[in-house]
């Protein structure tokens, strides 16, 4: 207890620090406590939840590797039919979508979002090769169009579009594409590849022919 003649005493006297400016005394207070907990429970757990991220350590792995997890067993379901349904397509079904207005319309939407970029709306080529001519780099027929949309030229920097469209939209644009041949583009990029001869004209028609033949061949032999 103060004396009446002793200064009453300063109740934050036990945090008072040893310096002042200007007059100004400072005091060492401390956080209030649900602050630190607070605090310290935030570092305890980004701690936590850095080895259930990254390492996947702990109940589910992980977020990244349930992501990954997913992603293999989406494949593992659907990438086996994407692939056979990518090896099935034959030549007549690509004609036969290439003479459906309304099939080569929304084609062509495809076409101006996926492949303009490298190619032109036109098909006349710019960072990619001319579609409109005759010399192919991985071939002209139908299904080598197709395969080089399915599997894209990585080294190139075309991606696989079949990863990322449906089978039939990735036929509905090999269709398209067979549709640009012998048109006149605005700028038309130098011929690059090897050039392809068509039986009548058009992509495809050699190919189809041959297995035409070998459909009636096989007829053939089955009389026999």
């Amino acid at each position: 207890m103060n004396t009446p003649n002793e200064k009453p005493r300063d109740p934050g006297e036990d945090r008072l620090l040893e310096h002042d400016a200007d007059g100004i005394q400072e005091y060492d207070n401390p956080m209030p406590r649900w602050w630190l907990w607070i605090f310290w429970i935030s570092i305890a757990w980004s701690v936590l939840y850095w080895f259930n991220i990254i390492p996947g350590i702990g109940t589910g792995r992980g977020r990244e590797a349930n992501y990954a997890a997913e992603v293999a067993k989406a494949e593992a379901k659907f990438g086996a039919a994407r692939t056979a349904a990518a090896t099935q397509v034959l030549p007549d079904a690509i004609w036969a979508l290439a003479g459906d207005p309304a099939r080569m319309a929304a084609a062509k939407q495809a076409f101006a979002t996926s492949c303009v970029a490298c190619h032109l709306a036109d098909g006349g080529g710019s960072i990619g090769p001319n579609l409109t001519d005759d010399f192919w780099i991985h071939g002209g027929q139908p299904l080598d169009i197709h395969r080089t949309i399915v599997a894209g030229v990585v080294d190139k920097g075309m991606p696989a579009w079949g990863e990322v469209l449906k089978p039939d939209d990735v036929t509905a644009l090999a269709a398209y594409v067979t549709t640009l041949h012998g048109t006149t583009p605005a700028t038309a990029k130098a011929p690059q590849g090897a050039k392809v001869e068509y039986e009548d004209g058009r992509p495809g028609a050699l190919e189809a022919h041959d297995h035409a033949s070998h459909e009636s061949g096989a007829a053939e032999e089955a009389k026999k």
